[in-house]
């Protein structure tokens, strides 16, 4: 597991092209403060932050609080509803996992390790942001990850996020997860099958591919599709996916009593920023994270694990 892993397998699976667009990006802009991706200005690049989140929180006398919560991961349950699914997969349950920021959230990563291990689960899936910065290294991020890895089951799927280097891919892979760039695989069960998808970070690196995804998913097929970003929920629903598992805002990981975000970094519906939500006939899940960005706190938004359960 180290930076300088291969690219190679990669390269032929994906293509020259992708690895080589995502590479120059994250050469000449991975620590952009402004312009670069959907926000125009990128405050996880702002090197001031968390500094100036640290002393708010001394100030108001909360950030021990925040300190407190930033550790305490839950298992939140969500139960979802489709007349289309195929019967096999009734009852099929996805573990999902999001924003990690490990290196960051040490003490988060501690108690997700020791949480993990009792739950059921057909498959996992992670939907991005497995280090801390959006720039720089990575080999502590990846120790934590490979020691949660061993105590996840089944197969295991991914995409990154807009904090993730594509020179991670390697070594995730070779843990055994499966990443997903604007890819696709079935899943099958009793004879039946469901199609799987995953698209490239489409919020910092916008390198999302949503029809490519959807192009190898027969008419009518039920569709699931793993974005960091709910961010492209539109073009989730035009390629006709059923669901979309996804993360990235954090559900503000700051927030007001009753949950509100202060700040959603995400072009998007509020509504749309943490949990459950529908447009038009796609199902969406947005992840509030497991981890936390700039500092390890947060505030009225405690940090999950989901396992979503399907249903007819």
């Amino acid at each position: 597991m180290t930076q300088g892993a291969s690219l190679q397998d990669l390269i032929k699976r994906i293509g020259s092209e992708h690895v080589e667009r995502r590479l120059e990006i994250e050469t000449q802009h991975e620590a952009q403060l402004f312009g670069q991706g959907l926000l125009l200005f990128n405050v996880e690049n702002w090197k001031p932050a968390p500094w100036l989140v640290e002393s708010a929180l001394k100030l108001s006398g909360l950030y021990a609080r925040a300190r407190r919560n930033a550790d305490h991961v839950f298992v939140r349950r969500n139960r979802l509803s489709f007349a289309d699914l195929p019967p096999a997969f009734d009852n099929f349950t996805i573990l999902h996992l999001s924003d990690l920021h490990a290196d960051t959230s040490v003490g988060a990563m501690r108690h997700l390790i020791s949480l993990v291990a009792d739950l059921k689960y057909d498959i996992c899936v992670l939907t991005g942001d497995y280090r801390g910065k959006t720039y720089g290294p990575f080999g502590k991020s990846l120790e934590i990850i490979n020691e949660l890895r061993a105590q996840l089951k089944g197969p295991i799927y991914g995409v990154l996020g807009n904090h993730d280097s594509i020179h991670m891919a390697p070594s995730l892979e070779a843990m055994g997860i499966r990443l997903m760039f604007n890819e696709c695989e079935p899943i099958v069960r009793d004879g039946q099958r469901i199609f799987l998808a995953g698209v490239d970070d489409p919020h910092f690196y916008r390198a999302d591919d949503i029809k490519k995804a959807a192009s190898q998913i027969p008419s009518g097929a039920f569709s699931i599709l793993l974005a960091h970003t709910p961010e492209v929920y539109q073009r989730a629903a035009q390629a006709r996916f059923n669901l979309m598992l996804s993360g990235h805002t954090h559900g503000g990981q700051l927030c007001l009593p009753g949950g509100v975000a202060i700040k959603l970094e995400a072009v998007l519906p509020r509504s749309m920023g943490a949990g459950a939500w529908r447009h038009g006939d796609l199902v969406g899940y947005t992840s509030v994270g497991a981890g936390t960005s700039l500092l390890p706190v947060r505030l009225n938004c405690p940090p999950e694990i989901t396992l979503h359960t399907c249903g007819s």
